[in-house]
């Protein structure tokens, strides 16, 4: 008895096409905390292991060469319908697609990637949409690094810049777009890209991602609307979900909650995939993709992801609650205090949870900051966020240095604001840290 030979023309290559569905149950559609435990792997195809294994290759065997041919003739467009199947680690490779399957499941988006780094996916999105004389509207402040990329080396490219405040205003927006247009139309390019971070890294002030849409639709038009893009670190996946608010693609350090035990560094996209495509593209191109180890550590931490926010977040409440109270605390920047009229409609529209990363500003200045920061025991002494410890920085001095001062005091970056990301550690403990701490300045 001979074996029936293989049909590469229809046997694909080894990725399951389409991307798996989302599950139901009785009619019930299952949870992401749920399909965070086997969505998107099949134990048949790994040996009948339970957990996908790493998968630690750099390229992958063809069933045979007619296969090949197929492959690349779908890679290079002699034959529609695109490329199926893994072909070289620097595209992707299964521990990626697996968890590119289930990070799309928290924002109810169609396709997601992810990067070797936060700023990776970052650096690879500009890219990917952004040319010569094009111009970027963004809110600001932004992470320290995405200034950086959009203000001093995309400008080496003819890419210009125009910003408007995380709590403006439609009207405000709408100014800003119509300048940004105007920008646009006397270089010779478009509005390329509209890059939003809400909460803002440091101040945790909102972006009203439905007016920024608005605006964007009313002012800009066009049968191609420019792309909204959102970095959604400070609350996602958990406590805010911007593709339904008018956002077009989610950004993430999943280095921070995602991650979550400050043992690794890696970056993801979210959103439809026609907005997906392009940076795939490039990604191909440039090797951003994160590292298969990397992709199996976050599928791990995936699993847990709801339960260490949750944690993180009551924590949070119950420390805030306290500094709020202190003598030496002349405020708090934490979504769960809101005091701006504003600031409160954005946060009821937009999210479903305060967050356990916020701004707490001492009495005084860079030397009180200093004093708090040095006497803390228990949180420690660091800069990223939304891992299970602790941890306590000086963003003026840090992570915000190389921002001039300028646009530091315009942002409300001051001398004495501490950013504070809270961990899962005993609430009672942190709060009896923070009270000794506070008891040095």
């Amino acid at each position: 008895m001979t074996d029936t030979p293989i049909k590469p023309i229809t046997t694909p290559t080894p990725r399951r096409k389409p991307k798996p569905k989302v599950a139901t149950l009785g009619g019930r559609k299952l949870k992401p905390a749920t399909l965070m435990m086997g969505h998107g792997f099949d134990p048949v195809l790994s040996e009948g292991s339970l957990k996908a294994p790493i998968f630690l290759t750099s390229t992958f065997a063809f069933e045979n060469a007619a296969a090949g041919k197929r492959h690349f003739e779908g890679l290079t467009g002699k034959r529609p319908g695109g490329a199926e199947g893994l072909v070289y680690s620097r595209f992707n490779g299964p521990n990626q697609e697996i968890l590119e399957d289930r990070l799309s499941i928290w924002d109810d988006a169609e396709d997601s990637l992810v990067f070797s780094s936060g700023m990776s996916a970052i650096a690879t999105l500009l890219l990917a949409y952004c040319s010569n004389n094009d111009v970027i509207v963004h809110s600001g402040p932004l992470y320290a690094a995405t200034e950086t990329m959009i203000a001093r080396i995309l400008s080496r490219f003819g890419i210009t810049y125009l910003d408007f405040p995380a709590g403006a205003t439609r009207e405000e927006i709408d100014m800003v777009m119509e300048q940004a247009k105007d920008m646009a139309t006397r270089q010779g390019g478009r509005v390329a890209m509209i890059y939003l971070e809400s909460p803002a890294n440091p101040t945790n002030a909102l972006v009203d991602i439905e007016a920024v849409a608005a605006s964007r639709d009313a002012v800009l038009g066009g049968e191609t609307p420019t792309p909204i893009a959102i970095d959604n670190t400070f609350l996602g996946p958990l406590w805010q979900q911007p593709l339904h608010h008018g956002a077009d693609i989610v950004v993430y350090s999943l280095t921070k909650y995602v991650g979550g035990h400050s043992d690794l560094v890696a970056g993801g996209l979210s959103g439809p995939k026609k907005w997906m495509d392009p940076v795939r593209a490039l990604r191909n191109t440039i090797g951003t993709i994160c590292d298969p180890n990397t992709a199996w550590m976050l599928m791990r931490s995936l699993e847990t992801v709801e339960l260490r926010m949750n944690r993180a977040g009551e924590n949070a409440a119950k420390v805030c609650e306290f500094l709020a109270q202190h003598p030496k605390v002349e405020g708090l920047g934490y979504l769960g205090m809101i005091h701006d009229a504003r600031q409160q409609d954005i946060f009821d529209r937009h999210c479903s949870g305060a967050g356990s990363t916020f701004s707490l500003f001492i009495k005084g200045g860079e030397a009180e900051s200093f004093r708090f920061l040095d006497s803390m025991v228990i949180a420690k002494l660091a800069v990223s966020l939304g891992g299970t410890e602790t941890l306590a920085s000086h963003p003026a001095a840090m992570t915000h240095l190389s921002v001039p001062d300028a646009r530091k005091a315009a942002l409300g970056i001051t001398d004495n604001l501490v950013r504070i990301s809270i961990g899962v550690e005993d609430p009672d403990d942190l709060i009896a840290d923070f009270e000794q701490a506070l008891e040095a300045v």
